[in-house]
C-alpha cells in the first residue's frame, strides 16, 4: 500500500493512477479497533481536553527554546500546531526554460560544526545517504552575490530539482478511515529533486526541504505552489532593499507533527516520503529516489542513513480515548481529507489533542547515551506494526511511547504484536517494511527524552542496546 508505481510508470500520472489503484485493493484487517466517535464540533473541542490529549506535554502556548532540539527555530506555536522557522531562497532548473525560485529550510546537518552553526539538529547518519542512491542527494551550487547585492544575509542555492507542488491532494478514508479509499499526493518530486543536498565542494549533507516556488503571493489554502503543510509564509526585504544596518528575515509557518520518543511527547516535522500513500498520510512530498536510501531495515547497521520509526494499522480510536493511536486513528479522528488550513479551528485543534498518528520515535538527538543520540536521522525506516484480533479483542492494543517496549512486544508476544505485508495486508514478520519518511525532529513538550525504554530483551534487536 506504501509502495511506489514500478519504474516503467513513474510519470506523474501513472503513479498517481498506480497509488489510487493500490488503495482500492487493501486488504489490511484493520476494522477491529475501537469504535471512533465523530469529530467533534471546533465549539465542543474547545470547551474540553479531549482524552486523546492525555500524555501529550504541553497543549498551548509557545514552547520554551530550552525544549527545542532546533535552535534555529524561531518559535513553536503549541496553540496554532506550527513552528516557525527561517526560510531561504534559492534557484531550480537554473538556465532552463522550467527555471523558478524556489524557498528552503534548514533542518539538519551531517557534521557537528554545520549543526552547531546554522542551529540544526546534527544527525550523522546523513553522511551515508548518497550510498547505494546517488539520486538520493543532489548537488547544489552557492551562488556568490556581489556585496551590492548582499550587505549580509544567506547566498541564493542553485537546485538541480524541485518539487511540484500543483497537484490537488487527495485522502478518501475508507469504511473504517484506514485503508483509504483513495488518495493521491498533493506535491511530487521533480526531475532531479530530493531534500538532502550537498554543496559541491563540500563533503557535508544537509536535510534541505524545498517548501514553496516562485515570488508570491503563496498559497496556504489549496497548497498550488506551497507544501501541504505550510500555514503561512513571510519574505522580508532582500538585503540590498532593507534600511541600513537591518536585516528582515523571511520565515515560514509548518503544521507539525506529535507523536513519542523514550515515553515522552515529541513534535516533529514531515516533509518528504518515498511512497504515494506515506506522503499523503503525512502531507508531505513524494519523492520516489528516497525508496532506495540506504537501506531498508538498516537502522544502528554499517552505511544505514536510517533510524527506526513506529506506527500501527489499529491502534485504538475515539477523541475521547486515552489509548488512541495508529493509523485507524489519524484517518477517522485528524481530518486527514481536509486541506492544512491556519484559519480551520475544527481541524488545527483536531491535531493540537493528538489527533496525529502519534508513531513512535527510535533514537532522539536528547538521549543520554551517545550511542542513541548520535545514531539520529531525520530518515525514518517505518516499522509497520498490526494488532491481532486477540489484542484488540482483549483491549491490549493500547498506545505505545517508547522503542523498547515495542521490540520486546514484537519479539516476546506476536500473538498480540505482528508486522503487516503492504501488499496484502496479512501478519508477517516484524520490521521494515519499506516506508521511509523525512521527518525532522524540533523538541519535546514536556521532559527530553533520556532514554529509549526499558531494558531490551536479549534477541529483541542487533546489535545489543
Amino acid at each position: 500500500m506504501f509502495r511506489q508505481a514500478p519504474a516503467s510508470k513513474r510519470g506523474l500520472i501513472a503513479v498517481l493512477v498506480a497509488g489510487v489503484a493500490a488503495s482500492t485493493s487493501l486488504a489490511i484487517a484493520a476494522g477491529t479497533g475501537t469504535a471512533a466517535s465523530a469529530a467533534p464540533s471546533a465549539a465542543a473541542r474547545a470547551a474540553q481536553v479531549p482524552a486523546e490529549a492525555d500524555g501529550l506535554g504541553q497543549l498551548s502556548g509557545i514552547l520554551p527554546a530550552s525544549h527545542l532540539t532546533l535552535p534555529s527555530a524561531i518559535e513553536v506555536n503549541l496553540s496554532q500546531e506550527y513552528v516557525r522557522l527561517p526560510i531561504y531562497p534559492g534557484i531550480a532548473y537554473a538556465g532552463t526554460s522550467h527555471q523558478e525560485k524556489v524557498w528552503y529550510i534548514l533542518e539538519d546537518a551531517s557534521t557537528p560544526g554545520a549543526a552547531d552553526d546554522l542551529g540544526v539538529n546534527y544527525a550523522p547518519k546523513l553522511a551515508n545517504m548518497g550510498i547505494s542512491c546517488p539520486a538520493c542527494v543532489q548537488t547544489v551550487h552557492l551562488i556568490n552575490p556581489t556585496p551590492e547585492q548582499n550587505h549580509f544575509g544567506p547566498a541564493p542555492i542553485s537546485f538541480a530539482g524541485a518539487p511540484d507542488f500543483s497537484p490537488t491532494r487527495i485522502a478518501v478514508p475508507g469504511p473504517d478511515g484506514f485503508p483509504l479509499a483513495k488518495f493521491q499526493p498533493g506535491a511530487v518530486a521533480g526531475p532531479g529533486y530530493t531534500p538532502f543536498i550537498q554543496i559541491a565542494g563540500s563533503d557535508t549533507v544537509y536535510n534541505a526541504p524545498i517548501v514553496a516556488t516562485g515570488n508570491g503571493p503563496f498559497d496556504v489554502a489549496d497548497h498550488t505552489n506551497t507544501a501541504d503543510r505550510v500555514l503561512g509564509i513571510h519574505i522580508g526585504s532582500s538585503p540590498a532593499d532593507s534600511p541600513s544596518g537591518s536585516f528582515s528575515e523571511s520565515w515560514v509557518d509548518m503544521l507539525f507533527v506529535k507523536g513519542f520518543d523514550g515515553s515522552e511527547p515529541i513534535v516533529y516535522l514531515s516533509t518528504d516520503a518515498g511512497q504515494p500513500l506515506s506522503a499523503v498520510l503525512e502531507r508531505s512530498t513524494y519523492v520516489p529516489a528516497l525508496n532506495d536510501a540506504s537501506f531498508n531495515g538498516g537502522d544502528d547497521f554499517l552505511g544505514s542513513a536510517r533510524e527506526r520509526l513506529f506506527s500501527f494499522t489499529n491502534g485504538q480510536t475515539g477523541v475521547n480515548n486515552p489509548q488512541a493511536q495508529g493509523l485507524q486513528h489519524n484517518a477517522k479522528d485528524g481530518l486527514v481529507s481536509e486541506n492544512a488550513v491556519q484559519t480551520n479551528t475544527a481541524f488545527i485543534n483536531a491535531l493540537r489533542y493528538g489527533g496525529d498518528a502519534l508513531n513512535v520515535f527510535g533514537d532522539f538527538p536528547t538521549l543520554t547515551d551517545p550511542r542513541h543520540a548520535d545514531a539520529y536521522s531525520p530518515l525514518w525506516d517505518d516499522q509497520l506494526a498490526m494488532w491481532t484480533p486477540k489484542a484488540v479483542a482483549e483491549g491490549l492494543n493500547k498506545r505505545q511511547i517508547n522503542e523498547n517496549t515495542v521490540l520486546n512486544l514484537a519479539y516476546s508476544r506476536p500473538d498480540l504484536l505482528t508486522g503487516v505485508n503492504p501488499a496484502t495486508g496479512q501478519p508477517q514478520l516484524y520490521g521494515s517494511v519499506g516506508v521511509d519518511i523525512n521527518c525532522a525532529v524540533i523538541g519535546y513538550t514536556a521532559t527530553a527524552p533520556t532514554s529509549p525504554g526499558p531494558p531490551s530483551l536479549p534477541g529483541s534487536q542487533f546489535p545489543p542496546r
